[in-house]
C-alpha cells in the first residue's frame, strides 16, 4: 500500500513534466564528487534499463545533486560523465517506494579513463528481500507465459512452489497481488489456481516476501506488485501471440496499445485450453482438460500537470474438470482412505475487478493518492446429477468494494512520512446441496448461506536515513475486521539497514507483527448437515479467528563485480494459523484456524549481472521448516472435548505442505542471430506424508520422495515483427507422488512432460 501509484513511466515516455510518484516507482538521488569531495557542478547523469531501451538523464547542481522522482522498478545502468574527468559507472537495482540515494567519486581523465561498478545492489533503505522479474525474463523463463503458470514465482523466488495446485510461500497460502501498488482485496485461501494476472500482461513484476513496511498489507507470505502494460511502450502496435502443445494444448493472446503526449492505452484478449489442467491423483491423466478466457485494459491519462488518472480492468474465467483415479484395485481405492473412481466433477472460476486512481502531486516531495476498487470472485464446483455415489454443489461468490488513499512526504533529505487507509466492505453468498445417488445417506438440497464483514486499516510510517549507510524504519498498522468475530490489532513492525562501506554489503533486521483477516465462510443447513452426519464423529461450525504472525527476519546482501547474493534467516510465530481441510472425503475445502503455527527459514538468491553479455545466472534456495500445533479452533472443528481424537496436543507436526529443501537454478543465454536459450532445474525434498506410519501406500517415510525437474526453452527473431520459440517442461517426464493430502482431486502428482512452441507476430495498426 506504498504510496507512490502513479505511473512514472508514462509520464516519462510521454516527455511530461508531472513530477508523478508511484508505489511501482522508485526516486533515484545521487551525489557527484571529485576525489578531494568538492561537488561536481553540470555531470550528466544517465539512467538506461537494463531490460529495454527506456533511458533518462539529469544534470547536477551546485551541489554536486542530481534527483530522479519518478523511476520504474528495475534494474538500471547508470553512467556519470563530466568534462574532465574520467566516465563512471554502476548498476542499481530499484525498488518500489524507495529512494536509494548514490554517491560517485570522479577521478580525473589522465588518471583513469573508465570505470565500471558492476554491483546490482538493492536499496539500503529497504528490509524487505525482494525479487524482480521482467517483461523478458517472463518471455524467456520456460512455461512462464501461460496462462496459469506460476514458473515466473516459482523458478526465481525462494520457498516458493505448488503442491495441491496451491502456491506455497514460506510456509503459507496467503499472499497478496497488488496492480501499481494497489492491493486487490481477497479473504480466501488460493481462490484461483493461476496468476491473479495473465503473465503476458505483466510488465514488471516485484515479488516481496515478509518484513514488510507497515504501508504493505498484511498476506504475510507474500506480496505480488505488479506493474502492468500501459501503451506508453507502444505507438500503435499490436502483437499476436499463439502457442501450441501437446495434451491439446492451445493458447492466444492479441494485444494492442497506443499513446499521445498525455494519454495511453492497452488492451488485451486471451483465450486458451489443454486437457491437463489441475495435478492428478495418478500418473496418468484422465478427466483433466481446462479452458480460460481473460480481457485486460489499462488506461492512463495525465490530466494536469499535477493530476493523474488511471483506469484498470480485467474479467477472467477458468474451467476445470477435476481429474479422477479411474483404477477401482490399487490402494486409495480398496484401503478407503481416498476413493475418485468414476469422479465426474468440475470447477469454474471467475475473477474480476476494476481499480480507478487518482494521483495529485501538491509537490516534488509531497503526493496524495485515492484508488476505489472492486473485486468479484467466484467458485463454483458443480457434479453430474446421476453420479453413482455423491453429486455435490457448491457454489462460492464473493464481493468486495472499498478503497485505498495514501499520503507520502520527504521531509527533508533524510526523512520520508508515509501514511494511508486501506477499507473494504465484503459479501459472501455460498450455496451447497448434495444428492446420494446410492441410498447410502440423504440428500440435502440446495441452500444458501450468506454473510457480510468489513475491514479498516490505517497506517503510518518513517524512513529516516540517519547517513549514507544506516536506515531506520519504523511505523504502526492499525486493523478493525467484522466478520464471523469482532476483531481489531495495532501492531508495530521496525527494520534497520546497515551498509558496510567500500564492500556496500548491506545487513538487515526486521521485527514486526501482521494481522490477516480471516476468509469469510458461510455454512449453510445442508453443510452443517452434512458434516454432522459423517461417520467420523460429531463436528460443529465455528467462526474462523483472523491469523496473526510475529515475524523476526535478518539478512544481507553481498555485490561483487556484477553478481548479487542475498541471504534471509526468518522465524514466523503464528496464532490461529489458516489453513484447509475437507469434509470427510470429499473434494472440497473449506478453510480452517489451527491454534498455531511455526515456520523457519534460510534463504538465498544468487543472480549474475543484468547486462552480462553471454546471458545470466540465477539461483533460489531455500531450507524451511513449516509446522502446526494444537487443534483446529476454527472452521469445522471436533464438538466432543472429551474424545482424544478431539486433542492433539501441543507438539509441532509438520504441515501438509512442509518441504525441508527447495532449489531452483537457470542459466538464460544469449546467442548470436537474435537466439537465446534459457533452462532451469527444480529440485524438490519431497513433502510430507499424509500416510506416514498408517502402513498404506507405497511410501512409509515421513516425507515423499525426492523430486527433480529440468526444464529448456529457446526463441529466435525472425526479423522486427516474428519472433518463434519453443519450451518444454520436465524433459525425462520424472513423474512422482508430490502429496497425499485430499484436497481437490485427492492426491497429487508432479506435471507431466508439455511440449510447446509459440509464435508472436508484432505489427501496427
Amino acid at each position: 500500500m506504498r504510496l507512490r501509484t502513479c505511473l512514472a513511466a508514462a509520464c516519462l515516455a510521454a516527455m511530461s513534466s508531472i513530477p508523478c510518484l508511484a508505489t511501482v516507482f522508485s526516486s533515484l538521488h545521487g551525489v557527484v564528487h571529485d576525489a578531494q569531495h568538492f561537488p561536481v557542478k553540470g555531470a550528466e547523469v544517465t539512467v538506461k534499463a537494463a531490460a529495454s531501451s527506456f533511458e533518462l538523464k539529469a544534470i547536477t547542481g551546485p551541489d554536486g545533486e542530481f534527483n530522479l522522482e519518478s523511476v520504474p522498478l528495475g534494474i538500471y545502468s547508470v553512467a556519470i560523465e563530466a568534462n574532465g574527468f574520467a566516465r563512471e559507472e554502476e548498476v542499481v537495482t530499484l525498488q518500489s517506494g524507495t529512494n536509494p540515494v548514490l554517491h560517485f567519486a570522479l577521478n580525473v581523465a589522465s588518471v583513469k579513463t573508465t570505470v565500471t561498478v558492476d554491483e546490482a545492489s538493492e536499496p539500503v533503505d529497504s528490509v524487505t528481500p525482494t525479487t524482480l522479474i521482467s517483461r523478458l525474463d517472463i518471455d524467456e523463463t520456460p512455461g512462464a507465459s501461460r496462462t496459469i503458470g506460476m514458473e515466473m514465482i516459482t523458478d526465481y523466488v525462494p520457498g516458493a512452489y505448488m503442491t495441491h495446485d496451491m502456491l506455497h510461500m514460506r510456509g503459507g497460502h496467503q499472499t497478496s497481488w497488488l496492480l501499481d501498488g494497489i492491493s486487490i482485496p481477497n479473504t480466501k485461501i488460493a481462490s484461483n489456481v493461476g496468476p491473479q494476472i495473465d503473465p503476458k500482461d505483466i510488465n514488471q513484476l516485484e515479488v516481496q516476501r515478509g518484513s514488510y513496511d507497515s504501508e504493505v498489507g498484511d498476506r504475510t507470505y507474500g506480496v505480488f506488485n505488479v506493474l502492468p502494460m500501459s501503451g506508453f511502450e507502444k505507438n500503435r502496435d499490436a502483437e499476436l501471440t499463439v502457442t501450441a502443445g501437446n495434451f491439446y494444448t492451445g493458447e492466444s493472446q492479441l494485444s494492442l496499445g497506443d499513446h499521445t503526449a498525455r494519454t495511453a492505452w492497452y488492451a488485451s484478449g486471451t483465450g486458451s485450453r489443454s486437457n491437463y489442467g489441475l495435478a492428478t491423483p495418478i500418473a496418468t491423466v484422465f478427466h483433466d482438460a481446462t479452458n480460460s478466457e481473460s480481457g485486460f485494459v489499462s488506461v492512463v491519462r495525465n490530466q494536469t500537470p499535477k493530476d493523474q488518472l488511471r483506469f484498470t480492468g480485467q474479467l477472467r474465467q477458468d474451467y476445470f474438470q477435476i481429474p479422477y483415479d479411474n483404477s477401482d484395485t490399487d490402494y486409495e481405492f480398496t484401503s478407503g482412505y481416498y476413493d475418485s473412481f468414476g469422479l465426474r466433477d468440475t470447477q469454474t472460476e471467475r475473477d474480476g475487478f476494476v481499480i480507478a486512481n487518482w494521483v495529485h502531486t501538491f509537490s516534488p516531495k509531497a503526493i496524495l493518492q485515492t484508488a476505489p476498487f472492486y473485486h468479484l470472485n467466484i467458485s463454483n464446483y458443480d457434479s453430474l446429477p446421476t453420479d453413482p455415489t455423491v453429486a455435490t454443489t457448491w457454489h462460492q461468490r464473493s464481493n468486495y468494494a472499498g478503497g485505498q488513499a495514501d499520503f507520502r512526504a520527504d521531509l527533508g533529505k533524510r526523512n520520508t512520512l508515509s501514511a494511508g487507509l486501506y477499507s473494504f466492505w465484503q459479501n459472501e453468498n455460498d450455496l451447497f446441496g448434495f444428492v446420494v445417488n446410492d441410498g447410502s445417506a440423504s440428500s440435502q438440497p440446495n441452500t444458501t448461506g450468506i454473510a457480510n464483514a468489513g475491514l479498516v486499516e490505517f497506517y503510518f510510517s518513517d524512513h529516516l536515513r540517519v547517513n549514507q549507510w544506516i536506515t531506520l524504519l519504523g511505523g504502526m498498522r492499525f486493523s478493525i475486521y467484522h466478520g464471523g468475530l469482532d476483531e481489531s490489532a495495532a501492531y508495530p513492525r521496525i527494520g534497520a539497514t546497515a551498509e558496510i562501506p567500500k564492500l556496500h554489503w548491506v545487513f538487515r533486521g526486521f521485527y514486526g507483527h501482521f494481522f490477516q483477516p480471516a476468509p469469510l465462510q458461510t455454512v449453510s443447513p445442508s453443510v452443517l448437515n452434512y458434516a454432522n452426519g459423517l461417520p467420523t464423529g460429531e463436528n460443529t461450525f465455528t467462526p474462523i479467528p483472523s491469523e496473526r504472525d510475529e515475524e523476526h527476519q535478518f539478512g544481507v546482501q553481498i555485490p561483487y563485480k556484477g553478481w548479487t547474493l542475498d541471504i534471509t534467516n526468518v522465524k514466523n510465530r503464528v496464532n490461529d494459523f489458516l489453513d484447509h481441510a475437507n469434509i470427510g472425503e470429499s473434494n472440497m475445502y473449506f478453510p480452517i484456524a489451527v491454534d498455531g503455527a511455526l515456520v523457519r527459514a534460510w534463504e538465498m538468491t544468487l543472480r549474475s549481472p543484468k547486462l552480462a553479455k553471454l546471458g545470466q545466472f540465477h539461483l533460489a534456495y531455500s531450507n524451511q521448516i513449516a509446522e502446526q500445533r494444537g487443534n483446529i479452533i476454527g472452521g469445522f472443528t471436533c464438538s466432543i472435548p472429551t474424545d482424544p481424537a478431539c486433542d492433539l496436543g501441543p507438539d509441532y507436526t509438520p504441515l501438509d505442505h512442509d518441504q525441508r529443501n527447495t532449489l531452483n537454478t537457470g542459466f538464460t543465454a544469449k546467442l548470436p542471430m537474435h537466439t537465446w536459450f534459457a533452462t532451469n532445474v527444480y529440485y524438490g525434498s519431497g513433502f510430507s506424508n499424509g500416510l506416514a506410519g498408517a502402513n498404506e501406500g507405497p511410501y512409509n517415510g515421513s516425507y515423499l520422495p525426492v523430486h527433480t525437474t529440468f526444464d529448456i526453452s529457446a526463441g529466435h527473431a525472425l526479423g522486427e515483427h516474428w519472433n518463434l520459440s519453443a519450451s518444454v517442461l520436465n524433459v525425462t517426464n520424472h513423474r512422482v507422488l508430490l502429496d497425499n493430502s485430499i484436497t481437490i482431486g485427492g492426491f497429487h502428482y508432479n506435471d507431466p512432460r508439455m511440449i510447446s512452441a509459440q509464435l508472436k507476430y508484432r505489427f501496427h495498426f
